[in-house]
């Protein structure tokens, strides 16, 4: 009998819904994951599916008041054909680069459509967005005045708004983007009287931007978060002297990636704001709101496929190498804002109904430590050739992780 400890299993995260199976493989978009490998000619393999984007749109639409409208957050996936899906499907499309500003008129999407935010803008990204009539969200009084003097020399009115550092924060968010020293956003007390100059200055103002955080699956806290967008956008509009044409409510919306998180709800939510839109003060009654979402809109409806090409045991435990890894899923690797690494939703794609045989570690091909995919995960037998799929792709994969990294290039796309 060996003395050595009994592996315990590591759990994995919530597969989304929406996927099936026929005779035992993942079906995405009504495919197997065989067959669209196949299509694609090679993995590593994002896949989207546009029907699960377009359900996420029509149940948020559904629960959020009729009065709000949706933007697009392109960085968490700017894949061109996810890009033009969802250009048709929201409201307004929110970018974070003159790169990015290039993507949207390469789908064909109005300018007048887009707001452009994140500290840091160049002066060439600044004379881009101005002369397509961009909406520029300002991080800061320096950037004011070098879109004033753009503009100027230009000939052009600019489409200015001003990002605010509230001094609250989501509670319990994933990724805290407001409160205290920030980066993003001119601090409260400082954006009445910026306001009034860059009005003053004759711009065309478009309002105010808010973001608090992101990755929140408490309903709760986010509806506080909300409430106090609202009335901090009331107050700064009121010592500001005006009435706000628009208002950036920011997003935050979570989705589940780990053992335990449990899907938000949109419901409670979209109620609450239903409740406040009936009370708007003044400042706000003719503004129009928005909120601006990305994971929540596309994480679920990603799967990345990378086929293993190795099985190995090592000191007594199991190790599946796969032809991908963190290049191409920084997150699910755990090193994309992760304390403590969790796992993802993970599946052997071509056994996606099999109950599982073995403890395993599923890790990339990358000469590093770092590039792991599950740790001890219970999944059935897999053996070389076999196809793994990772879920809750759809944000933050492709679009964020070091594709160069050792020479290894992108992963194939599609969009199904």
């Amino acid at each position: 009998m060996s003395d050595a400890p009994a592996i315990k299993p590591k759990p994995l995260g919530p597969v989304p819904g929406g996927y099936g199976a026929e005779n035992g493989q993942l079906t995405i978009g009504g495919e197997t994951a065989a067959a669209l490998v196949e299509r694609a000619g090679r993995t590593p393999l994002f896949v989207y599916s546009r029907n699960m984007l377009e359900e996420r749109m029509a149940k948020l639409r559904a629960a959020m008041p009729q009065r709000i409208k949706i933007n697009y957050a392109i960085k968490a996936n700017s894949f061109q054909p996810v890009l033009l899906a969802m250009s048709n499907l929201v409201d307004g499309l929110d970018i974070a680069s003159g790169g990015e500003l290039d993507m949207i008129r390469a789908v064909g999407t109005d300018p007048g459509r887009v707001s452009f935010a994140g500290p840091g803008k160049r002066d060439a990204e600044l004379e881009a967005a101005i002369a397509a009539g961009v909406t520029l969200n300002l991080e800061s009084e320096n950037e004011a005045e070098r879109a004033l003097a753009i503009a100027a020399r230009l000939g052009q009115t600019p489409c200015l708004a001003v990002r605010i550092n509230p001094d609250f924060e989501i509670k319990g968010s994933g990724m805290k983007m407001s409160g205290g020293p920030k980066p993003f956003g001119v601090d409260a007390d400082r954006v009445p009287a910026l306001v009034r100059h860059i009005v003053g200055a004759g711009c065309d103002f478009r309002g105010m931007h808010i973001f608090s955080g992101s990755q929140a699956l408490d309903a709760e806290a986010l509806v506080e978060a909300q409430a106090n967008t609202l009335v901090l956008a009331d107050r700064i509009a009121s010592e500001a002297g005006l009435a706000l044409p628009k208002l950036n409510m920011g997003g935050g919306f979570g989705i589940p990636y780990f053992p335990g998180d449990t899907p938000l709800d949109i419901g409670r939510v979209g109620a609450a704001l239903e409740e406040r839109f009936a009370e708007l003060p003044d400042t706000l009654a003719g503004a129009e709101l928005f909120i601006e979402l990305g994971r929540y809109l596309v994480g679920e409806a990603g799967v990345y496929l990378t086929r293993i090409v190795d099985r190995k045991v090592s000191h007594g435990e199991t190790f599946l190498v796969t032809d991908g890894g963190l290049h191409h899923q920084l997150a699910a690797s755990g090193n994309f804002g992760q304390v403590v690494r969790r796992n993802y939703p993970l599946a052997i794609a071509d056994r996606f109904d099999a109950a599982p045989e073995e403890i395993v570690n599923v890790v990339g091909c990358l000469c590093t430590p770092l590039d792991r995919l599950a740790d001890r995960a219970h999944l059935p037998c897999a053996e070389v050739g076999d196809l793994v799929a990772v879920f809750c792709a759809g944000a933050y994969g492709a679009s964020a992780s070091p594709s160069a990294f050792l020479g290894q290039g992108p992963a194939a796309e599609l969009l199904v």
